[in-house]
């Protein structure tokens, strides 16, 4: 039977456990994974949408735990590049 992943009060104390801990002999199953956007957003637009669209954007964006404005940027550049 693998540990359970401990509870974290600081991003320092998940620092430290990462850098330390045997991962293998932890449950990671209920572990998902994280996009750091790490490129400035220097550029604003403005977008009209359908309301029931917007409100889909909005409903996925919570499943997925990303603001909507983070979903739609995915969407685009899944697209574009």
């Amino acid at each position: 039977m693998k540990k359970k992943i401990p509870a974290f009060e600081t991003d320092k104390e998940a620092e430290d456990f990462v850098a330390t801990a045997d991962l293998s002999k932890y449950n990671l199953s209920g572990a998902r994974l994280v996009k750091f956007e790490l490129k400035p957003k220097n550029k604003s637009i403005s977008l009209r949408l359908p309301e029931d669209l917007f409100r889909a954007v909005q409903e996925k964006a919570k499943r997925e735990g990303i603001p909507y404005q983070r979903l739609i940027r995915q969407a685009i550049e899944r697209e574009v590049l």
